[in-house]
C-alpha cells in the first residue's frame, strides 16, 4: 500500500498531467479540497476547488500548455515540484493579445496536502520568456547547461 508522501505527489502529478495537459477539470472535484487556498491567485481568481478550475482554464485558454515535471520531492504533508510549461500564446493573457508566438516558463509550486487532496498552493514562476516575446522585456543571453 502507498505511504502518504507518494499518495501526495501522485496527486500533484495529476494536477498537471492530467488537469493541466489533458483539460480534464472534472478532476479538480476528486484531487482538490473545496476549500482550497491559493496564496498568489491570479486576477479574478477565486479560492477553493471552483478557483483552481478557474486557474486552469486561465492558463489554458492562453497558452496551450504542455507541462514537463522536472523534479517532485515531498516531506510529510507538503509536495514541492519544479516544472517546465511549453505552449503558445493562442489567448489573451492579462491584457496581452494572442502573439500566436512560442513561449516557456519555468516555475516551482509547492502545495500542502491534507488526506491526499490539494489544500494550499504557493507558486514561483518565471514568465521571463513570455514578457520578451510580447515586447515587454529585450531578450536574455543563453543559459548554460545544467551539471546535474
Amino acid at each position: 500500500m502507498p505511504d502518504g508522501e507518494t499518495i501526495n505527489k501522485q496527486t500533484v502529478r495529476t494536477l498537471y498531467e492530467e488537469v493541466m495537459n489533458e483539460g480534464r477539470l472534472e478532476l479538480l472535484d476528486q484531487i482538490a479540497l473545496p476549500d482550497h487556498v491559493e496564496h498568489n491567485p491570479f486576477p479574478q481568481q477565486g479560492q477553493g476547488a471552483e478557483g483552481l478550475k478557474q486557474r486552469a482554464s486561465m492558463v489554458r485558454a492562453a497558452f496551450n500548455p504542455r507541462f514537463a515535471i522536472e523534479h517532485v520531492i515531498a516531506e510529510g504533508d507538503k509536495v514541492a515540484i519544479m516544472w517546465s510549461n511549453e505552449g503558445t500564446h493562442v489567448g489573451d493573457w492579462f491584457g496581452f493579445t494572442p502573439t500566436g508566438k512560442s513561449v516557456v516558463a519555468h516555475g516551482v509550486d509547492v502545495f500542502l496536502l491534507r488526506d491526499g487532496r490539494l489544500a494550499e498552493h504557493w507558486d514561483v514562476v518565471d514568465t521571463t520568456d513570455f514578457l520578451v516575446k510580447v515586447g515587454v522585456l529585450p531578450p536574455r543571453p543563453a543559459a548554460t547547461e545544467s551539471r546535474r
